[in-house]
């Protein structure tokens, strides 16, 4: 045996638990970042030909990197509701300022002040498919259509009204109204209804309703500045039990708006006084306050009056090798041949997970495991240490024997 090779192998042996120390070092420290992934020191052993020359020729030993990337780490609950996880496969797209796109479990984002983009502690900016214009229409293998996920381009918001309702009981003991009687005024009873235009200003619409027979009422809708055209009209008739039997909805073209479906099916005809209420939606513009995520990927523009809008859809990607993706720094990776392309979905489709928010994803780092392969390590560190304090000592008789 080579008194060289000792040397050399007690050298080969001190680097690869040097190796190993370094990767439990970066696993301890990273125990609390959020999405992280472990790293593992895996050895392989290196032999020479010895020959037959009854000389042994001690080889070495090769260090290999291992990630944990597809052992998730455990989810944990939070009080932010623009933080997220994903419960079960895939990635989070995301992007540096230089455009640059990686992928990562690190949900942990807030709304960057400059931009107003979703921004992780990375610094990595939270990619999505806008739903201004509709449904997405993903790249399956590619990232370039994936925009910043931004709730604040979707700005302040006016909602016109479409739908409009009256119900409420007409007087059963209403006289039906004779247009000739002494202080005829043109109707039997009269309310009014607010709406919304196409800017979000309200909209009062008088609502004239006129008892043209003993079970029917005339109803007209018309807008107090132009009150001799009629915006809309219907005859409601109603059965013998008081309930509507006929004409229990109109449509209502209201100015500078869309056209209103007013549904008046719930009305009725019982004895005793006029009991009337309305109810229509839209509303006057308001401003985006908040961000909501579903679980499919989702997320919705929060508005000041408690309504919701779909404003972007988040896709998860995934690769056929996880743990050959080649981590970055800000806990974030990239693919490599051995990996895999990239392929786009979403959640809960093609093995995919779900997201979830309020939630984090943890380390998947165990301390306590930590900490015996460190003792581990530094136990063969002493030895092969000792192996080539051995070896030195006795190339150095072996030296004195020159002498």
């Amino acid at each position: 045996m080579s008194l060289i090779g000792v040397l050399r192998t007690g050298v080969s042996g001190m680097n690869a638990q040097s190796n190993r120390i370094s990767t439990v070092a970066e696993n301890i420290q990273n125990a609390n970042t959020t999405g992280y992934k472990r790293t593992s020191a895996e050895f392989s052993s290196l032999l020479l030909d010895s020959g037959d020359v009854g000389a042994y020729n001690s080889g070495a030993v090769d260090t290999k990197l291992r990630r944990a990337i597809s052992e998730r780490g455990p989810i944990t609950s939070t009080n932010s509701d623009k933080d997220l996880a994903i419960q079960g496969n895939g990635f989070f797209v995301v992007r540096d300022e230089s455009g640059a796109s990686y992928l990562t479990r690190a949900g942990n984002f807030v709304v960057d002040g400059k931009s107003g983009n979703l921004v992780n502690a990375g610094g990595f900016t939270l990619q999505g498919y806008s739903l201004t214009n509709g449904s997405p229409n993903p790249v399956l293998n590619g990232v370039a259509d994936l925009k910043p996920v931004n709730v604040g381009v979707m700005g302040q918001e006016a909602r016109p009204s479409t739908n409009a309702a009256i119900s409420g009981n007409l007087s059963y003991e209403a006289p039906v109204y004779d247009p000739n009687a002494a202080g005829a005024i043109g109707y039997t009873k009269k309310n009014s209804l607010k709406v919304y235009d196409n800017v979000g200003q309200p909209v009062i619409l008088d609502v004239q309703m006129t008892k043209t027979s003993t079970n029917t009422w005339s109803f007209k809708f018309f807008d107090p500045a132009n009150p001799n055209t009629s915006l809309g009209s219907s005859t409601v008739t109603f059965d013998g039990n008081g309930k509507v039997s006929s004409g229990g909805s109109t449509n209502v073209a209201v100015p500078n708006g869309r056209t209103v479906a007013v549904d008046m099916s719930s009305l009725t005809q019982l004895s005793g006084d006029h009991a009337l209420s309305g109810t229509a939606d839209g509303s006057a513009p308001t401003a985006v306050t908040g961000t909501a995520f579903g679980d499919d990927g989702t997320v919705y523009a929060i508005y000041s009056d408690g309504t919701r809008k779909a404003a972007f859809k988040v896709p998860l990607a995934d690769v056929a090798s996880p743990n050959n993706l080649t981590p970055r720094a800000g806990n974030v990776f990239t693919t490599t041949n051995e990996s895999g392309d990239v392929q786009i979905g979403f959640a809960g489709q093609g093995g995919r997970g779900t997201l979830k928010a309020g939630s984090l994803e943890q380390s998947n780092v165990d301390v306590s495991t930590e900490l015996t392969t460190m003792i581990e390590s530094q136990t063969v560190y002493t030895a092969n240490s000792k192996v080539f304090m051995t070896g030195n000592e006795l190339l150095e008789t072996l030296m004195n024997l020159k002498r």
